[in-house]
């Protein structure tokens, strides 16, 4: 009897060590809300959005944020998890991997217009969203990937001002500024405080040079290691059907490296800050990583093999 005593006192300990280790990993993913203008004018927004969800057991997802101005719309990130569902049954054999209808639940519709004036006048169902995440109890840090305009971010801060405590901003600048150059300005006007990574360049490296032999190359890594592996790669196929991937970055960025050191390497780039804040990162100028002409390329091209490779061996599930 005193045997049968030890032996079920010893699952229990190992049952209970098994889910304060699951509770505690989880606890030290990072945080993450995507800001996407996925299903406009860009269709690099899908491919992105697909390398994303195919790494979705390396963060804590709390929000998908579809914010155009454009024709993209909130139908646009479920229909890339409609591929993901397809493929769950495969990609939760590797990893702890968010429910598709998990996913779902965190999907909210952003703001479907440019800012209007000097200030933001309104608030949307996204921006809401970002304050509720941002104001929780949890202490890590919330980071917002910006994948197009930054019209929600600014709602949300202008809203709330004190949740800057606990967000930090990186975003991919260039075409997404132009659609709304009034909510980039806002916050770097009115709010230098703010933790913000500005790639307004460095994101072209994940498509302008590095290593393209073989089956490096644009066309050819989507055609040897993408399309023919599961619905994700197939959506991903007929989006585009080469690597453009602007705001993948974004995610490299928190992949390997140091989020909280924008100025370290990671597969994201490396970045400098400038006169304007202590808390603010742009692209680095330095002529010796400059790919035509965008400051700052080589810091993400450089490691274009790794991350492909990493890519590459992550699709291997999904046959």
């Amino acid at each position: 009897m005193l045997h049968t005593h030890c032996y079920q006192y010893l699952i229990i300990l190992l049952v209970g060590f098994f889910f304060h280790t699951n509770y505690t990993y989880a606890q030290d993913l990072p945080r993450v809300i995507v800001s996407t203008d996925i299903g406009g004018d860009d269709p690099d927004d899908f491919q992105s959005m697909v390398h994303f969800l195919l790494y979705a057991d390396r963060f804590d997802i709390e929000g998908l944020i579809s914010s155009p101005p454009k024709e993209g719309r909130a139908k646009h990130i479920k229909e890339a998890i409609a591929a993901y569902a397809l493929d769950y049954p495969k990609l939760k054999q590797h990893g702890d991997f968010p429910k598709p209808s998990k996913l779902l639940k965190l999907t909210k519709q952003g703001a479907t217009d440019a800012q209007a004036g000097l200030v933001p006048q309104e608030l949307s169902d996204g921006a809401e969203w970002i304050i509720k995440k941002a104001q929780s109890k949890d202490e890590r840090p919330l980071y917002i990937l910006v994948w197009g305009s930054i019209t929600d971010v600014a709602q949300a801060v202008y809203k709330a001002p004190n949740i800057k405590e606990k967000i930090r901003v990186y975003s991919i600048g260039s075409w997404n500024t132009r659609l709304d150059s009034l909510s980039r300005n806002y916050l770097y006007e009115q709010h230098p405080d703010l933790w913000w990574i500005e790639n307004n360049s460095t994101f072209r490296g994940m498509y302008m040079g590095g290593n393209q032999a073989d089956d490096y190359g644009n066309l050819s890594f989507i055609e040897k290691h993408v399309k023919d592996y599961g619905a994700m790669g197939k959506l991903f196929w007929d989006k585009k059907k080469d690597i453009k991937m602007g705001d993948t970055p974004a995610v490299l960025y928190m992949l390997n490296g140091n989020p909280a050191k924008p100025e370290s390497e990671s597969w994201g780039g490396a970045f400098i800050k400038t006169d304007h804040s202590s808390n603010y990162w742009t692209d680095n100028p330095d002529a010796s990583l400059i790919v035509n002409d965008k400051a700052g390329a080589k810091t993400v091209n450089k490691w274009r093999k790794a991350y492909l490779d990493d890519w590459k061996e992550r699709m291997l599930w999904l046959r």
